[in-house]
């Protein structure tokens, strides 16, 4: 009979017709008949594969769910849980709050982050304090360093955590806190060093120290600051940059071909010969901080040596300048000039240096237009006669002394200042030599009158100084005498030697300022002109005080000793004051304190 497989009922909520199977009997001769053949297992009714489809899914679902609620848990906040950093706990905490939190925990235990640290350094210790050397906590890092956990894999997200703080420290500060721990352990670099001595070039081989290096001991104090332990800071060598093989180098193929003839140096114009000790002025090899050297050679040095060899194929520009026509400023053109590039020259010359034939350079002579214009001055309100001084000479003008007086001052005539500028009045004549002009006359040198050339500019600068002074232009730069001169007025005077002591003022007025000079057979006159600024300026003394006698000093005679008669030394102030519209708007005091002058014999001291 039909036989059911699942029941005379269909779910309701399928349709497909129920499958039927009909019984079978084996033949009855066989003995053994063999078994039925299984019937095949019908199809689970879709309410139980569904269920089982259901329980599936339920599984994983429920594995995903115990999963990402692990990963919220573990995740919370912007640390993971379990995080902790010098013992206190950072997890789950946002990055602010992981910072407070740490920022709090040091502060628990400044003691121990604010205690010395003891360092070893070879066979010498010390106490450095964190402070001194930068030597700190970093929370920031440390908290961002604790926050990267977020990247770890599921697995590790269970249990703790330890993060190690980022340490700082500031290297430059720590090397020099550790100099002198090093002590005599340590032993300075020697720098690798080429020099001429005349045209003869001399080394020195470089040598490495022995010293502290501030990234590899702040490496090292990094490492050792928290673990409690003295902290061990490696000496090391330091080798100069050049070392002595480049050196050797330097000199063969540089150094000693560069001097071993002249180079000639040809313009349009012309050519000059670099003779082999102005390159030697000139070309130098300076040393950085890291020992490297570095050939240069300086063309103002250059420019130095060969004197006056180069105005055969210069040009210098010169600038407009002012004179007086019938007593008023008049504008006087300049002309523009012809230079050699310095910064070509430069180049070239050195890169001819180390050839031994073929010595020449070619160089290009560039128009160069003077500084001021006739236009620039007459735009610089130079109008009137602001200040007038003058003082007197003896010896007349064939005299060598009133001979200089007369050069210097007409050297400075018609010169003319901006606003805001600086006149140096060694830097207008420069070296005041023979070929200038200038002669020899007496100077003092080393407390004593001696020949020298250009003896007597002193005068003119007195003379100039006080013309700036009564005009109210700022004093930068003068120097009173050592022993005070009747000719000049007392403290308020400056004398003068190239290259150590100059005279320098400051235009600080809104106007140009030309210098006017003029002379008779027994006076020099500075006259300041521009636009007047003040009402007056005037100077009032203090009295003299501290006088001191001279000393009678015997002389080998000849005709270098001058014989004087001594003057007595003494201190005095002198005080500048400046009025305007009726009013003191400055009051400037100036003090100086004068030697008695010996009196000096030209005679041997009588027994």
């Amino acid at each position: 009979m039909p036989v059911t497989l699942y029941g005379d009922k269909i779910p309701p909520a399928d349709d497909r017709p129920t499958v039927q199977v009909t019984a079978v009997t084996w033949p009855a001769d066989q003995t053994e008949p063999p078994p039925p053949a299984p019937a095949p297992e019908p199809p689970a009714p879709p309410t139980r594969r569904r269920g089982r489809l259901i329980l599936a899914a339920g599984v994983v679902t429920a594995v995903l769910a115990a999963s990402a609620g692990a990963g919220g848990y573990a995740y919370a906040g912007e640390i993971p849980r379990g995080t902790t950093v010098l013992g206190t706990e950072l997890g789950g905490k946002s990055r602010t709050d992981a910072a407070q939190a740490l920022r709090a925990e040091l502060n628990r235990q400044a003691a121990t982050f604010t205690a010395p640290v003891e360092v070893r350094v070879g066979e010498r210790t010390a106490q450095l304090v964190p402070a001194d050397v930068g030597l700190t906590v970093d929370v920031d890092a440390t908290v961002a360093a604790a926050a990267e956990a977020q990247a770890a894999p599921l697995s590790r997200l269970f249990g703790s955590r330890t993060v190690s703080p980022v340490v700082t420290v500031d290297p430059a500060r720590l090397e020099t806190a550790l100099a002198s721990v090093v002590g005599p352990q340590g032993r300075k670099m020697v720098m690798p060093k080429i020099t001429f001595s005349g045209t003869v070039p001399k080394k020195v081989h470089p040598q490495p120290s022995l010293t502290v290096d501030g990234e590899a001991s702040a490496e090292a104090l990094r490492a050792g600051w928290l673990t409690g332990a003295p902290v061990t800071i490696p000496l090391v060598e330091k080798h100069p940059a050049t070392t002595a093989e480049e050196v050797d180098r330097l000199v063969a193929e540089l150094a000693t071909p560069a001097v071993a003839a002249p180079v000639k140096l040809t313009t349009e114009k012309g050519s000059v010969s670099i003779p082999p000790s102005a390159i030697a002025r000139s070309l130098s090899f300076p040393v950085d901080k890291a020992g490297k050297l570095t050939p240069k050679l300086d063309v103002k040095k250059l420019r130095a040596a060969l004197g006056g060899k180069l105005a055969t194929i210069e040009v210098e520009p010169k600038d407009a300048s002012m004179t007086l026509a019938a007593g008023r400023p008049k504008p006087v053109a300049g002309s523009p000039g012809q230079r050699l590039d310095d910064d070509a020259l430069g180049r070239d010359l050195l890169a001819v240096l180390p050839k031994t034939t073929d010595r020449t350079v070619n160089a290009v002579l560039k128009p160069v237009e003077a500084d001021l214009t006739v236009e620039d001055i007459g735009a610089l309100g130079i109008k009137e006669k602001v200040s007038s001084f003058t003082t007197n000479f003896t010896g007349g003008l064939s005299a060598p002394r009133s001979k200089n007086i007369v050069q210097i001052a007409k050297d400075v005539d018609g010169t003319v200042v901006k606003p805001g500028e600086t006149f140096s009045l060694n830097g207008h004549t420069g070296e005041r030599s023979y070929q200038q002009g200038y002669h020899d006359a007496p100077v003092i040198l080393d407390g004593k009158l001696v020949p020298g050339v250009g003896g007597g500019t002193s005068q003119f600068t007195t003379t100039l100084f006080n013309a700036t002074y009564y005009a109210g232009l700022e004093d930068v730069e003068h120097k009173p005498h050592s022993y005070w001169f009747s000719r000049y007025p007392a403290v308020i005077e400056s004398t003068i030697f190239y290259p150590n002591l100059d005279f320098k003022f400051r235009n600080n007025t809104p106007y140009g300022v030309m210098i006017d000079t003029s002379y008779t057979s027994s006076s020099v006159t500075v006259a300041i002109w521009s636009t007047k600024i003040y009402d007056s300026v005037k100077t009032e003394y203090s009295p003299r005080r501290n006088i001191t006698r001279p000393k009678v000093i015997h002389l080998e005679p000849g005709p270098s000793c001058i014989a004087t008669n001594g003057i007595d030394g003494f201190t005095q102030d002198a005080y500048r004051v400046i009025r305007k519209d009726g009013e003191v708007v400055k009051r400037e005091k100036f003090t100086w304190t004068y030697q008695a002058e010996p009196r000096f014999v030209c005679a041997p001291k009588q027994p």
